[in-house]
C-alpha cells in the first residue's frame, strides 16, 4: 500500500505531465477530501498508508482532474464566502472575486433592515444564500434559465435552511416580463455570462470543456445581459433602489456607461483583491 506522501508525489507527477496547473495544490486537495482532513493535515500523515479504497477513489479522482474536469466538480463542493455549496456541471463554479459582490451589499445595507432582493442568473445559490445569511431580514427571488441549475440552487438552499426565504423561479431576464414586480425590490444582483464570444474560445479548458457556456458567455459583446439588465431594473427597483452588477475585466466603463442611460445615478465602482475593476453599482433615479 501506498503512503499518503508516496500517494501525492506520483500524483504531482502525472498530473504536472498531463499540463494541470498548480498540481500539487490540486492532488492534496483531492486527498484531504477522501481522508476528510484539512490540506494541511496532510503534512502529520505523510507515512499513513492508503487503503484499498482510499487508493481507488483516488486514482479515479486524479484520472478525472488529468482530464481538466474542474476539482469543485470532483467533490462536489466548493466554499464561497465562509460557507459550503454543492456544485456540480450544471452550475458556474463560484469564484473569490464574486465575494466582493457580498461584501459590498452588506457593507451598505443594515442587518435589521427588511429587504427585499431580486437575483438575476442565480446559478448554485451562492449569492443569494450567502446575502440571505448575511442579511437575516431580506427576502430573495431568484431566477435562472437552467432547470438544471435550479435543482442544484435548492438543494443548497435546504443545506442552509433558507426555503422560506429564497424564493427559486425559472426565468429568462432577457425574454420575460416581470411587470408583476415593478417598484418591488430594494436591491437587485446579478453576475451575468460576461465573457464574449472571441474570448470566450481562449479561457481554460476547465471552463470551456466543463462549466456552462450560458453561465460564462452571452454568445455576443460581452455586454448584452447588462443592457436588459438595466433596462429592467429601473422599473423593478423601487425608489432610491441600488443595482448591483459583478463586472469582468475592462468592462466597468462600458457597464456605467449603460446604467447612466438607464438612469442609474452615484454609480461607483469596486476593485477586487487584484485591484481589477470588479463591481458596479448605482442608485435608481428618484
Amino acid at each position: 500500500m501506498l503512503t499518503v506522501l508516496e500517494s501525492l508525489k506520483l500524483s504531482t507527477q502525472f498530473l504536472e505531465k498531463k499540463g494541470i496547473e498548480s498540481a500539487r495544490m490540486n492532488a492534496e486537495l483531492l486527498l484531504a477530501h477522501i481522508l476528510q482532513c484539512q490540506r494541511l493535515d496532510l503534512y502529520l500523515r505523510f507515512n499513513q498508508p492508503l487503503n484499498k479504497s482510499e487508493t481507488n477513489i483516488y486514482r479515479e479522482y486524479i484520472t478525472r482532474r488529468a482530464n481538466f474536469e474542474p476539482y469543485q466538480y470532483i467533490i462536489g463542493e466548493v466554499e464561497f464566502y465562509g460557507l459550503i455549496f454543492f456544485v456540480d456541471k450544471n452550475v458556474l463554479i463560484p469564484r473569490q472575486e464574486t465575494e466582493i459582490l457580498i461584501e459590498t451589499i452588506i457593507e451598505i445595507f443594515p442587518k435589521e433592515e427588511e429587504l427585499k432582493i431580486f437575483d438575476i442568473g442565480t446559478g448554485s445559490g451562492n449569492i443569494p444564500i450567502s446575502l440571505a445569511i448575511n442579511l437575516p431580514e431580506s427576502k430573495i427571488i431568484s431566477i435562472d434559465i437552467s432547470s438544471e441549475a435550479l435543482i442544484v440552487a435548492d438543494k443548497n438552499r435546504e443545506l442552509h435552511d433558507l426555503k422560506s426565504r429564497v424564493g427559486l423561479m425559472k426565468s429568462n431576464i432577457l425574454t420575460d416580463s416581470f411587470e408583476k414586480y415593478n417598484n418591488t425590490f430594494d436591491i437587485i444582483v446579478s453576475n451575468p455570462p460576461y465573457v464574449n464570444k472571441t474570448e470566450f474560445g481562449t479561457l481554460q479548458r476547465e471552463i470551456t470543456e466543463f462549466e456552462p457556456d450560458i453561465a460564462v458567455t452571452d454568445f455576443d459583446d460581452g455586454l448584452k445581459f447588462y443592457r436588459e439588465i438595466s433596462s429592467k431594473s429601473k422599473m423593478l427597483l423601487k425608489e432610491s433602489g441600488i443595482l448591483f452588477l459583478e463586472v469582468g475585466e475592462g468592462q466597468a466603463e462600458d457597464v456605467k456607461e449603460i446604467m447612466l442611460k438607464n438612469g442609474f445615478t452615484n454609480i461607483k465602482i469596486k476593485n477586487d483583491y487584484l485591484e481589477i475593476n470588479r463591481v458596479v453599482f448605482g442608485v435608481k433615479e428618484k
